[in-house]
């Protein structure tokens, strides 16, 4: 095709499913959030689903499981969401691969990081597995990750700590990139001041609700593409409700 001012169109709205990261503290709820999602289906790499009533692949124990787990799912079926159970938990899997592949002992043999990027091949095969289970198949897809607070250095700003996914530098540029919707849960903090009559002091207290963050803040990684207000509910139903444009919605 020949490209010229007459190739030119509007593009839409994307009406595919989502593609949602969720991370968080361990325990916050992020496998609840996802059990409540259209029709799941658990791809486990760790023993998150206690408690939890869902239909779910027999635990993981390699990349290559991971990705017969997803290829599987190509065939017909009735799920509707596809969960990964966590990244942090698939990623020694993804060395594993990457070292087997490539006759080393561990992923640090090769020095100077050339280990963790040959690995991002195989983070790329993973990514681009699931967005054949989206584009082809239309089924949702949901990556939980556990957080860890890194150091965040800008050229513009001073260095500061924030909350981010507990993934090499690699891994979490690609999932960022690859995600629609970017969601850091933890359990609300309501601010109480304190005074003994000299000095006032500011306490944290545990409100009970878990909720999800969607927009980025200087303390944690999020975002979404759908204009979605700061902080929502931790459930899914909350998540589909936030995703309607209001203008589509009333």
């Amino acid at each position: 095709m020949s490209i010229s001012l007459a190739s030119i169109s509007k593009t839409q709205r994307n009406s595919l499913p989502p593609r949602v990261v969720v991370h968080g503290a361990q325990k916050v709820g992020k496998s609840t959030f996802a059990a409540g999602a259209y029709k799941p289906i658990f791809l486990p790499l760790e023993d998150g689903l206690s408690g939890i009533e869902a239909d779910a692949f027999p635990l993981l124990t390699s990349f290559a499981q991971v990705m017969e787990a997803i290829d599987s799912l190509t065939a017909p079926n009735d799920f509707g969401t596809v969960v990964v159970d966590s990244l942090d938990w698939l990623e020694p899997l993804v060395w594993a691969h990457a070292c087997g592949r490539n006759g080393w002992k561990n992923i640090e043999q090769p020095g100077y990081g050339k280990g963790y990027i040959e690995a991002n091949a195989d983070w790329r095969l993973f990514f681009d597995a699931l967005n054949k289970l989206r584009t082809q198949y239309n089924k949702a897809i949901v990556l939980i990750a556990h957080s860890a607070v890194k150091r965040f250095e800008a050229p513009d700003v001073e260095a500061f700590d924030r909350y981010e996914l507990k993934l090499q530098k690699g891994p979490l540029g690609l999932a960022i990139e690859w995600a629609d919707i970017i969601g850091f849960a933890q359990e609300e903090v309501a601010i109480k001041k304190e005074s003994n009559g000299f000095n006032t002091r500011a306490r944290g207290i545990g409100t009970g609700r878990r909720v999800l963050h969607v927009n980025a803040k200087p303390s944690f990684i999020a975002g979404n593409r759908y204009g979605m207000p700061d902080t929502i509910d931790l459930s899914w139903s909350s998540l589909m409700q936030a995703m309607v444009p209001v203008a589509a919605a009333a």
